[in-house]
């Protein structure tokens, strides 16, 4: 019988994702870095529940991708900012992952996110073996493989095409459009977590920005709010009308083909 990607047998000098560091202790690089992937991860969420319901599937913020081995083994791992990787368990003997080891899954990540503190010159870095571009596009091998610059507010998309990656052109809307995740990619400007800046976030297909649970609460509240100042303009409007109508005398009302008490 084939056995499955994901629990292939390998021999035990090949480590799983319990036996690798999960860190290599370097500093978040800004304080947007966290609430960005948070963003990303609770806009997408419904729509990856959408895409796999049987639930498989999992995503990754700042967590290693193991693409060699190595001594010591975090020189053999990238750790994107931001990574989803279809048709895999997002749990492994009952357990969170602690990172994903390549050798193990053998299914590379849809769509890797870089979050650019610099020029981004070390995410466009071809240099063989160390340069973290040529590491995604010549090993780990996403479709996908995006750059922010977090200083300029843009982004740019790339697409593994025949052994490379390839600059993706935008859309109508200056999006980047991802078809397998139905999703497109762009910069929003706008308040989250109580920073106005610009964001790197997802819209569906149609354009719709694709919306956080607390966001949605809140377009909810404030159409609920509307509906009741329209429902009170509307009774004030009832009772100035009424008002007016009680001033006039029962023949001119009967001669206007008016009944008070309706008005009521």
């Amino acid at each position: 019988m084939t056995e499955s990607l994901t629990s292939l047998s390998l021999p035990p000098q090949f480590p799983d994702h319990t036996q690798l560091p999960e860190s290599d202790g370097t500093f978040v690089k800004n304080f947007q870095e966290h609430p960005q992937s948070i963003l990303l991860t609770e806009s997408i969420w419904s729509v990856l529940e959408g895409l796999h319901p049987d639930g498989q599937f999992c995503v990754g913020q700042d967590s290693g991708i193991y693409w060699r081995m190595s001594d010591p083994p975090e020189r053999g791992a990238e750790a994107p900012d931001w990574f989803y990787v279809p048709n895999v368990p997002p749990l492994l003997n009952g357990e969170m992952r602690r990172s994903y080891v390549l050798w193990r899954e053998l299914i590379a990540p849809l769509l890797i996110l870089e979050f650019a503190s610099g020029d981004g010159s070390e995410e466009r870095d071809k240099t063989p073996w160390t340069g973290k571009f040529w590491i995604y596009e010549q090993v780990i091998r996403p479709a996908f493989y995006g750059i922010y610059e977090v200083s300029k507010a843009s982004v740019e998309v790339y697409r593994y095409v025949e052994n490379h990656f390839e600059l993706l052109p935008t859309n109508d809307r200056g999006h980047y459009e991802v078809l397998p995740m139905q999703i497109e990619l762009g910069i929003w400007q706008g308040t989250y977590k109580n920073a106005d800046l610009p964001w790197l976030r997802w819209w569906d297909l149609q354009g719709n920005l694709l919306l956080t649970g607390q966001e949605t609460a809140e377009l909810e509240r404030q159409a609920k709010e509307q509906a009741l100042e329209e429902l009170d303009q509307e009774r004030l409007k009832r009772q100035q009308l009424a008002e007016k109508l009680r001033s006039l005398t029962p023949e001119q009302l009967a001669a206007l083909g008016i009944d008070l008490e309706a008005l009521q």
